[in-house]
C-alpha cells in the first residue's frame, strides 16, 4: 500500500493554457497522457457507502500506440480544505475485466462477502487529458497535474477543470506553498469532491453537504462542497448553500474574506465569479486552518 497525499484545486473560468507560462513550468516539458477510468460498484452502493473507490484506469501517453490498464484501490482517508491524506493499492491486469482475486486480498477487502466482489459493476468513467510536471521544491518532489476532460454517467456529463498536486517526497507545506503560487497566476480554489465521489454523485442525483457550519474549517467545507456540488449539478441551490457559507465564515472574523465576497455574493448561481484575490483568500484560509489541526 502507498499512502496518496494529494491537494486538489479547481479552476475558474480561465485559458488553461496559462499554467503552463507560470514561471515554476514555463521551462519544462510536461508529459501528456490520456486517461480512461472505469469506477466500479454494486448496485447497491456497498463500496460508496464505506467509502472505497475501486476502477480501471486505461492510459495511453500522447504519442505511444501501446495502452496500459492499472486497477486501483482508494480508500477515504482524512483532510480538508481540499488536502486528501489515502490509503491507495494499484496494479497493472492484462484485461478490462476486474481481477477480483488480486482485489480480495487487499486488507480493506478481506473480510467482504465473495457475493458483494461478483456484484461488482461499472457506474461511470472518468475521460480526461492529462498534462503532468514533475516539479522540485526545497527538497520535496511534487507531481503538478492538469486534468480537463467529464465525468460521464449515462446520458449524464460533469465538466473536469481541476489541477491535482501530490507530494512523491517532501513536505506537505511545500504542497501549500505552490498552490498559493499558482493562485497568484489563475483564479483557482480548494475543491473537496474526487472524481469518483462526483461521479458517484452523479449517478445518483444526489449531492449530500456537511452539515455543520460552526467553525471556520467546517464553513470552509461546507462552502467547498456546495460549489463542487453546483458545478455539477448545475442547482442553483448548492451555489446559495456555498454563498451562505462564506458570508458565515467572514462574520466569523476573516477579514480576509470579508473585503472580497462582494462580487462572488452578488448573484448566487450565476455562472463562475471566482476571481484571483478570493483564489488566493480561499487557498491561504486552507492552508492556515490544516496547519491550526495538524
Amino acid at each position: 500500500m502507498s499512502q496518496e497525499i494529494e491537494l486538489k484545486l479547481a479552476l475558474g473560468a480561465v485559458d488553461s493554457e496559462r499554467l503552463g507560462r507560470h514561471p515554476r513550468l514555463a521551462t519544462l516539458v510536461p508529459q501528456a497522457i490520456e486517461l480512461r477510468n472505469t469506477y466500479f460498484d454494486t448496485p447497491q452502493g456497498d463500496l460508496e457507502r464505506a467509502r472505497v473507490a475501486l476502477r480501471i484506469r486505461e492510459k495511453r501517453r500522447q504519442g505511444a500506440t501501446d495502452l496500459q490498464r492499472l486497477q486501483t484501490l482508494k480508500t477515504s482517508g482524512r483532510g480538508s480544505g481540499g488536502l486528501s491524506i489515502r490509503g491507495e493499492w494499484e496494479w497493472p491486469i492484462a484485461g478490462a475485466e476486474l481481477d477480483l482475486v488480486g482485489l480480495a486480498a487487499l486488507p480493506p477487502m478481506q473480510d467482504v462477502d465473495a457475493s458483494l466482489l461478483d456484484a461488482l459493476t461499472p457506474r461511470f468513467r472518468t475521460d480526461f487529458r492529462r498534462l503532468a510536471w514533475q516539479l522540485e521544491m526545497h527538497g520535496s518532489r511534487i507531481e503538478l497535474a492538469l486534468d480537463i476532460g467529464e465525468i460521464i454517467a449515462g446520458e449524464r456529463r460533469a465538466q473536469i477543470r481541476e489541477l491535482e498536486l501530490e507530494l512523491q517526497e517532501g513536505e506537505v507545506a511545500h504542497l501549500w506553498q505552490l498552490a498559493l503560487e499558482l493562485a497568484e497566476w489563475l483564479p483557482l480554489r480548494p475543491a473537496s469532491a474526487s472524481k469518483a465521489a462526483r461521479g458517484t454523485a452523479l449517478v445518483d442525483c444526489r449531492w449530500t453537504l456537511p452539515e455543520a457550519c460552526v467553525s471556520r474549517a467546517d464553513c470552509l467545507e461546507r462552502a467547498t462542497s456546495a460549489l463542487d456540488a453546483f458545478y455539477d449539478s448545475g442547482a442553483a441551490h448548492f451555489a446559495a448553500v456555498a454563498h451562505e457559507a462564506l458570508a458565515r465564515l467572514a462574520a466569523l472574523g476573516d477579514d480576509r474574506l470579508s473585503t472580497q465576497l462582494h462580487t462572488f455574493l452578488a448573484a448566487p448561481g450565476d455562472g463562475d465569479r471566482l476571481t484571483t484575490e478570493l483564489g488566493q483568500t480561499l487557498v491561504a484560509l486552507a492552508r492556515d486552518l490544516h496547519a491550526a489541526q495538524a
